[in-house]
């Protein structure tokens, strides 16, 4: 071609280049098919290197598609709450003592069978299986505070201050791993949507959203995150460092603070009169 065509300085993009300009025959339909699609994938590999930076910084990783987080801190959790709900006295469980640990355990195993390694693979039947686990370790911890506040009103409850406090703390802290994993499951509709960036708007707002320049370039909310978040809003009944957006989020924390305040409240109260 020669060069009078193109004049001086008219740099053009390969998107802006007029793929039949060259000769082609545009009563060809196959090459001039083949011809749209070479300027196409030009495009494409242009805009390669913008898909995670916005306006020249880099897409944080908690709104883009990730590898997602790994699986063992969850089930550390989870093994955690059920060893906990064993070591409660008996008559503080639901009988038999053996039938929701055993639930949990086959649980908690079919989840890691189905979804090894990352949390990534979406699955309804996956959600499910794990807000069901979840609910039956809400469910059992909730039934063993109740009889415990019960008691502890009703008087028959705590003869021993040493009991009754390990006992206590066994309730309050398995309340603290209950309320992490809803936070966990339930924040921008759990892990395996998170790891797909399938919402983008946040339950909670995390310190590392509001300064991403101070986060790492890699950091996305993982378990570890909403158990400190969960801890922190059983020790000082509201939020500390990160907010709840979201009125589930914030009426979940409301019942964890309601729910601490009660039991620490009624089990510090009895056990210093035990010790009078």
């Amino acid at each position: 071609m020669d060069s009078s065509d193109h004049p001086a300085g008219d740099e053009r993009s390969p998107v802006d280049h007029d793929p039949f300009a060259d000769g082609v025959a545009k009563d060809d339909p196959l090459v001039g098919l083949h011809a749209k699609l070479d300027s196409l994938e030009q495009l494409l590999h242009r805009g390669a290197g913008e898909v995670h930076r916005v306006e020249g910084r880099a897409l944080p990783a908690w709104k883009r598609v990730t590898a997602g987080e790994a699986r063992w801190p969850v089930s550390v959790a989870v093994v955690l709450a059920i060893v906990l709900q064993l070591v409660l006295p008996t008559r503080l469980a639901i009988t038999p003592v053996w039938l929701l640990p055993v639930l949990e355990v086959v649980l908690v195993v079919g989840l890691i069978v189905a979804n090894p390694g990352r949390i990534s693979r979406q699955s309804a039947r996956i959600r499910i299986a794990s807000l069901v686990l979840i609910a039956v370790i809400s469910f059992a911890n909730i039934w063993s505070a109740a009889r415990l506040v019960r008691g502890l009103i009703r008087g028959t409850e705590g003869s021993d201050a040493g009991p009754l406090l390990a006992t206590g703390a066994a309730i309050w802290f398995t309340n603290v791993v209950v309320f992490a994993l809803w936070y966990w499951d339930l924040d921008r509709g759990g892990p395996a949507a998170r790891a797909n960036g399938i919402r983008p708007t946040p339950d909670f707002l995390f310190p590392q959203m509001q300064s991403p320049d101070l986060a790492p370039e890699h950091w996305e909310p993982g378990f570890v995150d909403y158990f400190y978040l969960s801890f922190t809003n059983a020790t000082a009944f509201s939020p500390t460092d990160t907010l709840p957006l979201t009125r589930w989020a914030k009426m979940t924390m409301l019942a964890q603070s309601g729910v601490s305040l009660t039991t620490v409240a009624l089990v510090i109260a009895r056990a210093v009169n035990i010790l009078k």
